[in-house]
């Protein structure tokens, strides 16, 4: 049974990490939102979010798995170079006013909870995640990365922690109610770009590749195709689902904590993860805020990194350079270097008079309106079966994944309109 077990377990990986990634502390501060401002009456999206994004990352994943290449990589030899160009110019501006946020919200949380100074925590975690990221074996930094996960756990614990009214929970979830809005629309439109994030998109598709190098599959980001079963599909497959469920769970606990707290006192703006955790302490004690405000340091941690890396695959891929965590700093100077300047100008946005939240906002939209695009290209090589030969979409995957791509469509139109 032990053996069973470990064997299942050495399965997970890029799936998980992606889906726990998803939930850093921007992420946490819009689902904070969500429950400050409408109280259970949005839970609605955490399942109808969790099932666009298992479409999403599984054909993410899948690509990665087949070709041996990242989605850039795929993009370049398929389509026209100004694809790939737009994408990473977007998707490094999108992922560095994220990494500065989510700088200063870990920073900021250190600070109210062990004390000194917001400069010198936001030091540490930015020479932390640089640290772990360029310097640490793969094998053992992708560990690192899997024990990270384990942070949103504090999540469920805070809503075991708060009173909860099972009753609005159930309608929340089942039977929604809200008016139509501006509000709701925007915080629709917030979650579901949240979940469903360009970076997300990237980040599988390339560590399922590097999971392939650890295994012996292929030597090198895109040095060719390797040989791989539908047994290696199916492994990806469980561990993607699992991976977004997990995220799902957590936007879904996060939510309910401050719809069972803040709405029900009257609180309902909430502009940070910081903020929420503020909130939290007089109304559901020291234990829920502690282990909110816990959870953001660990979210970040694991956040911060995937975002810097997701950005440095993209750009590296496309110009050709040698790619992935896998390398060393000497082997691959262009990856790490894209990594390294992509964390400081976020650790610069806290320094230079930008509000990061305002910054995020604009990020957010950028990532509105980069998602259905790229979701259409996602399609597109997920069906070629010149990239994909046996292993293109089915019809359910396609049926969902259209239908992901309309809503993400539709909601970036809205948010265009609303900015």
């Amino acid at each position: 049974m032990i053996k069973k077990i470990k064997a299942f377990l050495r399965k997970l990986g890029p799936g998980i990490i992606t889906g726990a990634s998803d939930d850093d502390p921007s992420g946490i501060g819009t689902y904070s939102q969500t429950g400050a401002k409408f109280g259970y009456g949005l839970l609605w999206l955490s399942p109808i979010s969790c099932i666009f994004a298992i479409a999403i990352q599984e054909m993410c994943g899948r690509i990665g798995v087949v070709t041996g290449k990242g989605l850039t990589g795929v993009m370049r030899e398929n389509y026209p170079k100004g694809i790939s160009y737009s994408a990473i110019v977007l998707l490094f501006i999108a992922n560095t006013v994220n990494i500065g946020a989510d700088l200063g919200a870990m920073a900021a949380v250190a600070q109210l909870v062990f004390g000194l100074p917001f400069v010198f925590w936001i030091l540490i975690m930015t020479a932390l995640t640089l640290t772990l990221e360029i310097f640490l074996d793969y094998r053992i930094y992708s560990k690192v990365l899997i024990i990270l996960t384990f942070s949103l756990f504090a999540y469920f614990a805070t809503a075991v922690v708060v009173k909860q009214d099972l009753g609005g929970i159930l309608h929340g979830t089942f039977l929604p109610s809200e008016h139509f809005s501006k509000d709701l629309i925007l915080n629709i439109v917030a979650f579901l770009g949240t979940t469903i994030s360009p970076y997300l998109f990237f980040w599988q598709a390339d560590e399922e590749v590097e999971k392939e190098i650890v295994e012996y599959k292929i030597k090198a980001i895109g040095s060719g195709r390797p040989g791989i079963s539908h047994l290696d599909i199916n492994d990806m497959r469980i561990d993607t689902i699992i991976g977004m469920v997990f995220t799902a769970l957590t936007a879904f606990m996060i939510v309910i904590t401050t719809a069972g707290t803040l709405h029900k006192e009257g609180i309902t703006s909430i502009n940070t993860a910081t903020d929420a955790a503020q909130a939290l302490r007089p109304l559901a004690g020291d234990f829920a805020y502690l282990l909110f405000a816990i959870g953001i340091i660990g979210t970040g941690l694991l956040g911060v990194p995937v975002l810097a890396g997701s950005s440095s695959y993209a750009i590296s891929e496309t110009l050709g350079w040698k790619t992935g965590l896998g390398k060393k700093l000497k082997e691959a100077h262009g990856f790490y270097g894209v990594i390294t300047i992509a964390t400081i100008i976020g650790l610069a946005i806290n320094f230079i008079g930008i509000d990061p939240m305002k910054a995020l906002y604009y990020a957010a939209a950028v990532n509105g309106l980069m998602a259905p695009p790229l979701m259409i290209l996602i399609l597109l090589i997920a069906n070629n079966k010149t990239v994909m030969g046996y292993y293109t979409n089915k019809w359910l995957s396609n049926t969902v994944s259209i239908i992901a791509t309309a809503v993400m469509t539709a909601a970036g139109i809205l948010l265009l309109f609303n900015l």
